[in-house]
């Protein structure tokens, strides 16, 4: 990288920093294509093209700022959840979990228990749940079929085999574990991981936040859901979905004034893919109360 596509590349993290996004994304393309590859200003532009939703040119970055030279745990870290965020914005949520499973495993950090809190959170939602009798039939067809190929496999290794040799074909394909005791099991996984993060870091607000869209969303208890939003919103006062979800209370409570200062304050916000809150939503919620 020359000292020259430094300097563009640095104009352009000044540009973002201030909110001309067009700009920054102009002088970050021109920069890549004379030969930038500094991980930092890669992963930043990839931070820019995820708030504009090109999910598709922020993997290509990210891909680059994964060979990139110099790249630091920190920001290795950050490549894997700003990958995994595309992933699943994409509409891929499992390889989205995969990857930030992996990442955590490999490198426990508050970032990938945010990010991975929420995808969970999203996967396990009350209404997200898949049709379980489809799921059953198909995992027991695949058992089925597996299980013919192991038979087949074990009678010719037995016929090759000297006699009263054992046979060294695998063992036999496990029966499919019930589609519903699977979808109960995960849940289950994710309260021990919020609450894992929640002892990682206690005045985290976005886990915060993970464990009362669990309560609320996941498990359906709004009770339970209330203490950890309003410590969340305590945290950080501005948290997009903390002020959405603690409007809804207030709406459901006919505490119409609260409820549209809360509001008011999200749709002010920053907003990110990873909202469940978006502009919209928040937007129209306002709208109703007005109307």
């Amino acid at each position: 990288m020359g000292l020259f596509d430094g300097l563009k590349a640095s104009k352009a993290y000044k540009l973002q920093s201030q909110g001309d996004y067009e700009g920054a994304r102009k002088l970050y393309e021109e920069s890549i294509q004379s030969g930038m590859n500094s991980p930092r200003f890669l992963v930043a532009y990839s931070i820019l093209l995820l708030r504009s939703r090109d999910f598709e040119r922020a993997r290509e970055i990210l891909r680059k700022a994964e060979k990139a030279p110099g790249v630091t745990p920190d920001q290795k870290t950050q490549i894997f959840v700003n990958y995994a965020v595309c992933t699943f914005c994409m509409g891929e949520i499992d390889k989205g979990i995969r990857l930030l499973e992996k990442q955590h495993m490999h490198q426990p950090s508050g970032l990938t228990y945010q990010t991975l809190g929420c995808l969970y959170v999203e996967k396990y939602a009350r209404g997200n749940e898949p049709d379980f009798d489809q799921q059953d039939r198909e995992a027991m067809a695949a058992y089925e079929k597996a299980l013919s190929e192991w038979k087949a496999a074990q009678a010719l290794a037995g016929e090759a085999l000297p006699e009263g040799a054992a046979s060294p074909a695998p063992e036999a394909p496990a029966r499919p574990e019930d589609a519903r005791t699977a979808w109960q099991k995960g849940i289950e996984k994710v309260q021990k991981f919020i609450e894992a993060s929640l002892e990682y870091d206690e005045e985290d607000s976005i886990c915060l936040d993970n464990m009362g869209q669990f309560q609320y969303r996941v498990m359906g208890d709004r009770e339970k859901a209330v203490p950890y939003f309003k410590k969340a919103l305590q945290l950080k006062p501005e948290q997009i979905d903390t002020l959405y979800f603690l409007a809804q209370f207030d709406i459901q409570d006919g505490k119409t004034a609260e409820a549209r200062e809360k509001l008011e304050t999200a749709a002010r916000g920053r907003f990110s893919p990873m909202n469940f809150a978006d502009k919209e939503k928040v937007e129209a919620a306002l709208a109703s109360l007005k109307s």
